[in-house]
């Protein structure tokens, strides 16, 4: 049915295509006659009395003389010449040739005139030659205009058939088509509804969770096995995302869990709780329950209520804990500053973000450094994102540690467990055009950088 349907079409577009071009050929031919007619019928109007009233003034020598209307023969020449090119039509050749003809009689006429000197002679020949030459130049003219109109009117006719034709073959070939679609329409929809009906069922067995790949459905229509086949290809790729989607979570949980053991560590709970001891003991009260309340307040935002995300305010203060905590024991060789542009403060992030850096910068670059270190916390909008640093005037890095680094960051090579672990999170959560940079000079300093997406709220969650 589909190759019929396709042969029928294909010859029917043939057919009418030739019709169109015939229609085409007769409406050129039809626009050729007219113009032809057209032209001759102006040229008619005043040729004759044009040309008899110049040389009756010439003969008479009034003083309205132009002088020979020689111009005028010559434009009625090239005319007849113009119109015998374009005329196919026997009867109107043979007048139009006569109009031809007698122009250039008329010419030499006219000049004869010219060669005459007595006033009765051309006065004769004026009325012998002139007015008969143009009297007869009007009357094959005349002919010419009615073979033309006659031809005119055969090709209106032929013109007229042809559309009626034309029209016939189309209103025909409408209703074949139309037939040939309604049996195509009734024979595709019977071979669809029970490959439809399954389709259906698959869709609503996916929706309900039952997301086994199954076989495609057989059916005799191309498009019904495609969208089939792509219905099991899409639960395929949805069980392969959601099972790596499940694993990103359970890598991102231990993750999260070992960064939370690791901020947990003996030697900072023991280092802090024994320079609570020695603040007790030295009769420094005040300062001892602020050391308690700044580790109580570390602990929480550690923890964060099992939260994955916090808002940079949250951080902020967890931050600030720990470098308080940390200025009482390293108070001779260590400052902060915490800086952070209040209008991002309801921006989310990770947790556990700043403090690794944060206690990176106090291990590797301050601690290290002889006399008083300072680190910066800054965070501040960077058009649709927000840039976080935590600067040091620590001992710095040389270029070959920050390769190391850099590697460790992209997963090429494990060093160490902060800054690598927070870039991971990072694009985790956010993808891979966001995480962590770091530039560092020896015996300068180092900053490191980390570039998030500015979110806030409740509907923004990651």
């Amino acid at each position: 049915m589909r190759i019929l349907t396709i042969t029928f079409t294909v010859l029917a577009a043939v057919i009418l295509t030739a019709a169109m071009s015939l229609l085409v050929m007769y409406n050129s031919l039809y626009e050729g006659l007219l113009y032809n007619v057209t032209t001759a019928s102006e040229f008619n109007q005043d040729f004759k009395e044009n040309i008899d009233l110049k040389m009756y003034y010439y003969v008479i020598e009034s003083q309205y003389s132009e002088g020979l209307p020689i111009d005028e023969v010559v434009a009625a020449q090239d005319l007849a010449r113009a119109l015998l090119d374009t005329t196919t039509q026997k009867d109107s050749r043979r007048a139009i040739t006569s109009v031809l003809d007698l122009c250039e009689n008329l010419e030499e006429k006219i000049y004869q005139i010219e060669d005459t000197k007595s006033y009765d002679e051309r006065q004769l020949q004026l009325e012998n030659n002139i007015y008969v030459l143009t009297a007869l130049i009007e009357e094959f003219m005349y002919t010419y205009l009615y073979c033309e109109a006659v031809q005119l009117n055969v090709l209106q006719n032929q013109i007229a058939r042809q559309i009626f034709t034309e029209f016939l073959f189309i209103t025909a070939l409408t209703g074949a088509l139309i037939f040939l679609f309604t049996q195509r329409t009734v024979r595709l929809s019977r071979s669809i509804t029970k490959p439809i009906l399954d389709l259906c069922a698959r869709v609503e067995d996916i929706g309900s969770g039952k997301l086994s790949v199954r076989k495609p459905i057989q059916s005799s229509e191309y498009e019904i096995r495609t969208l089939s086949e792509g219905f099991e290809q899409m639960v395929g790729r949805l069980n392969r995302q959601i099972q790596e989607n499940n694993q990103k979570q359970d890598s991102l949980r231990r993750t999260e869990l070992a960064l939370i053991q690791a901020q947990i560590n003996p030697h900072f709970l023991y280092n802090t709780m024994d320079t609570i001891i020695w603040l007790i003991e030295a009769e420094k009260t005040q300062e001892a329950v602020e050391m308690v309340s700044n580790l109580s307040s570390f602990f929480r935002h550690s923890l964060s209520r099992g939260q994955d995300v916090i808002t940079l305010r949250e951080e902020k203060c967890h931050v600030c804990s720990y470098l308080q905590i940390q200025q009482v024991r390293y108070k001779d060789i260590m400052q902060y500053t915490v800086n952070i542009a209040p209008e991002i403060e309801d921006a989310v992030l990770p947790k556990l973000t700043l403090q690794p850096l944060v206690e990176n910068a106090l291990y590797h670059g301050i601690k290290l450094k002889r006399g008083m270190g300072h680190i910066y916390v800054t965070g501040r909008a960077q058009g649709q994102d927000i840039l976080l640093q935590v600067t040091d005037d620590g001992v710095g890095m040389p270029p070959e540690q920050i390769e190391q680094l850099v590697q460790s960051m992209e997963g090429t090579k494990r060093i160490g467990f902060g800054l690598s672990t927070v870039h991971e999170r990072i694009r985790l959560f956010f993808g891979p055009p966001y995480g962590l940079s770091l530039s560092s000079q020896a015996g300068v300093g180092t900053t490191i950088s980390i570039i998030i997406p500015r979110r806030v709220g409740e509907e923004e969650k990651i």
